[in-house]
């Protein structure tokens, strides 16, 4: 079902900054809370063993970082294990560079050679990269019907999330160039990739460039306040995140940036930014994750903006689990519902050929 929302700022400063929650009117307030996500009942057996095996071994990890974060833990390493993961068969990929950072463009199987979607990748701004999100990506070319060009943008604790918004627009520029129309191109991210997604197509706004046809965010951090994350009383039974994890985030954004410029404005967090300008927005997220309230705040506040959003729900499932979809059948469902989002808004047709420069 649709839903809306209200949320923040724009330009490459713009997505920096404590935020802070603010008060919205009376009327807004009603607005948002007539905004209802659709529920998608049932949990597979697979999605439950997925969620139990996390909690026991991924989730102790995260909790083991943020005990004692720093540069000793080799973070690059993780993507570099991901190179081997088993390639989706049938995917075309090619390296592309971009001005601070690399990237690389994917087509699995045939794809609409008029439309594309910029992906950005999660990780929490300090994990993650190309190979470990290949096969994601993979499976949202073919269901969109369309190539997907992924970003390997610059991360904490070197750079700013300012500086990984900068990528994210360099990889929009791109494909401006390579003469995909903003009508035919949507951005998509999951977890901090979902904030980088809003946060892109914010600064897209701030910048005066055309917005895209669509957004869609897969578990989406949409708030550096952890404040309403750890109130709420269901962030413990998260299969993923510990809640000590949300402030030690915040933290390592806040000294990169006070690092970068002490004097630079107060970052200004998706769900606290003027939303009214964003194309329609589909919002996944599984009802069990810390961040589920991220989701929802984000769905209603676009609401109350004027912006169509989708809000789907997913019974018991883990962050992310869209990453699973060879395995958990709930996560292939969910890609095919991204796929159906996005060729409806890029009116996806014919697949063609297109050379990429």
């Amino acid at each position: 079902m649709s839903v809306n929302s209200t949320s923040t700022a724009g330009s490459a400063q713009g997505a920096r900054a404590r935020a802070r929650p603010r008060r919205k009117p009376a009327a807004t307030r009603a607005i948002a809370a007539a905004a209802e996500p659709t529920f998608v009942a049932g949990a597979s057996l697979r999605s439950q063993v997925l969620a139990a095996t996390v909690r026991c071994t991924v989730k102790p990890f995260i909790a083991l970082w943020a005990r004692c974060p720093g540069p000793l833990w080799p973070a690059g390493l993780v993507d570099l294990a991901a190179r081997f993961l088993p390639p989706v068969r049938d995917v075309r990929r090619r390296r592309v560079c971009l001005p601070h950072c690399d990237a690389e463009w994917l087509e699995a199987g045939a794809v609409d050679d008029a439309s594309a979607v910029l992906y950005l990748h999660g990780g929490g701004f300090l994990v993650c990269g190309l190979n470990t999100h290949r096969r994601l990506e993979s499976w949202v070319s073919a269901a969109a019907k369309a190539a997907v060009l992924s970003v390997d943008y610059r991360m904490l604790p070197r750079h700013t999330i300012a500086d990984s918004v900068a990528d994210a627009v360099s990889g929009y520029r791109w494909l401006l160039a390579q003469g995909f129309a903003p009508e035919r191109i949507a951005i998509a991210g999951d977890s901090a990739g979902g904030y980088l997604t809003f946060a892109t197509a914010l600064e897209l706004d701030a910048r005066g460039l055309q917005q895209p046809a669509a957004l869609v965010a897969l578990s989406p951090l949409t708030d550096m306040d952890p404040t309403a994350k750890l109130a709420d009383p269901k962030a413990a039974a998260c299969p993923v995140f510990p809640r000590s994890v949300l402030p030690v985030l915040t933290a390592l954004a806040d000294r990169a940036e006070r690092h970068a410029d002490p004097s630079s404005p107060p970052r200004v967090s998706p769900v606290d930014a003027a939303l009214g300008a964003l194309p329609p927005v589909l919002i996944q997220v599984g009802s069990t994750e810390i961040l589920y309230p991220d989701a929802e705040l984000m769905a209603q506040r676009l609401s109350a903006a004027g912006v169509p959003v989708t809000l789907e729900v997913w019974d018991r499932q883990i962050h992310v689990f869209h990453a699973a979809a060879d395995w958990v059948p709930e996560a292939g469902r969910a890609i095919g519902r991204v796929g159906e989002f996005v060729r409806a808004h890029l009116a996806v047709g014919e697949a063609g050929t297109r050379e990429i420069s």
